[in-house]
């Protein structure tokens, strides 16, 4: 399998490379030159796995054997060796069409360690055997950060510096990120939202010559092998619930950056039967717009009872416009050149209708995220998270009676007590959160000035 650039003028690569590349050098996503189709029947035999056999099932299609087997095992094993479930995202029936997808059974109570326990064991694997200095580079809304710092800290030959938006964040995504004191991890709390945090990443990745003296790699999304990673839990979700081979399932997912539903896409176009892919997100509603209207166009930054969705410009979602127009990179090009120049882009027509038959999408208001916090306490026993909410309004929506849905719940709700709090509920937190309250923090507060930001890059990189 070779990885191209959505922008077409980088030559195609191999599976390390595209790992270690993150960004493409023309400013484009890697993907695969080609996506490999599970049949039926083998998406049969698959039932029986566990979530690791199921994982080195999926990553055998791409990773070329560049990675002899039982190195690859022993990365999968070791990663999820640590999560509290053993299957390690277990499905939990709420009703007779609803069950939820938890996905927060690793180090940090969130989806985000799912992808990130595994790339922080490549990232160590690929500076141990090829020699590598890996400098990670990333911005959060929150997860991403904590997630990406546990699977790299204390790690030889590894450096991690996050940015996230300061005070945008719940305090628990800032304690599991600020309270880690290894001398291999940075955390910058940068005055501005995420997109600002996000908008520095993406420049530095741009400028070749100081990505390459400062040997930057990625651990957000925009690393294929992130995305490539959460597709094993659709696998896993659809093959788990009981009957689905007879049944119509919809997936509804909470979505910020657009990597966790482009997951689900890669996974529908891999031969994963999904019904509908439902997208789920908040008051900063851009993708919604853009699956009902076809406009793209970044609007006004809100906060929210979900921080983690509190994002405007989505990166994954030039991966899937790429495929949208059908894998044509130069049009690709057109379309984000005039998002970078005039501040929006639209599809109607043809197009358009592909949207909408590939996602439904709904943008959840503050206060019906809260008060379906309240309902499914109440009628269910069951305490869902903001985000998670946010997720089973959306399939309240779109859910036909005849039709069972899987909502990803994709954090902890200890994660976001501050949100939970005001529904009057009161939760007992996990230990190791906390713990959290009581440890001193580790962080530098920084001006939204990238000048600044290189400053402290260079001094921490060396």
């Amino acid at each position: 399998m070779e990885y191209i650039s959505t922008r077409g003028k980088v030559a195609a690569r191999g599976f390390i490379d595209t790992v270690l590349m993150g960004l493409a050098d023309d400013g484009g996503l890697m993907v695969p030159a080609e996506i490999p189709v599970i049949s039926p029947e083998k998406l049969e035999e698959w039932r029986s796995l566990s979530f690791q056999e199921l994982f080195l099932e999926i990553f055998s299609y791409y990773t070329n054997d560049e990675i002899p087997y039982d190195d690859l095992k022993k990365m999968v094993y070791t990663s999820y060796g640590n999560f509290r479930a053993p299957e390690v995202t277990p499905l939990h029936r709420v009703n007779d069409s609803l069950y939820v997808l938890e996905l927060f059974h690793g180090p940090t109570f969130a989806f985000k360690d799912v992808a990130l326990q595994f790339m922080g064991e490549l990232y160590s694997y690929i500076a141990k055997v090829r020699g590598e200095i890996i400098h990670i580079l990333g911005a959060t809304s929150g997860d991403t950060g904590a997630a990406a710092i546990q699977g790299v800290r204390g790690k030889e030959g590894i450096k991690i510096c996050i940015l996230h938006p300061h005070g945008k964040v719940s305090k628990v995504q800032e304690l599991q990120m600020t309270t880690v004191d290894d001398s291999n991890v940075l955390n910058l709390s940068v005055e501005g939202n995420f997109d600002d945090c996000q908008k520095i990443i993406k420049e530095l990745f741009a400028d070749l010559d100081f990505k390459g003296r400062y040997h930057l790699r990625a651990i957000n999304s925009i690393n294929f092998v992130r995305i490539l990673a959460q597709t094993v839990y659709y696998f896993h979700a659809y093959l788990q619930l009981p009957g689905s081979d007879q049944k119509k399932v919809n997936i509804s997912v909470p979505s910020g950056n657009f990597g966790n539903i482009f997951s689900g896409f890669l996974a529908q176009r891999m031969g994963l039967p999904i019904h509908k892919l439902i997208i789920a997100t908040n008051e900063n509603n851009i993708l919604e717009r853009f699956v009902v209207t076809g406009e793209y166009k970044p609007g006004s930054f809100t906060g929210t009872y979900s921080p983690s969705m509190d994002i405007q410009v989505a990166s994954n979602f030039e991966r899937y416009l790429y495929y949208l127009l059908d894998e044509d990179a130069e049009k690709l090009s057109g379309y984000m050149a005039a998002l970078q120049s005039e501040g929006a882009i639209t599809v109607d027509g043809e197009l358009l209708a592909r949207v909408q038959a590939d996602f439904s999408a709904l943008g959840v208001k503050n206060a019906q995220c809260l008060e379906i916090i309240s309902k499914y306490q109440q009628e269910s026993g069951y305490l869902l998270d903001p985000h998670t909410a946010c997720g089973v309004a959306a399939y309240e929506k779109f859910s036909a009676p005849d039709e069972i849905s899987i909502a990803y719940a994709t954090a902890h709700p200890a994660k976001f007590d501050e949100a939970i709090a005001l529904t009057g509920i009161k939760q007992e937190f996990p230990a190791p959160i906390a713990a959290l309250f009581e440890l001193p923090q580790h962080q530098v507060v920084v001006d939204h000035d990238k000048a600044e930001i290189v400053r402290q890059l260079v001094a921490f990189y060396g």
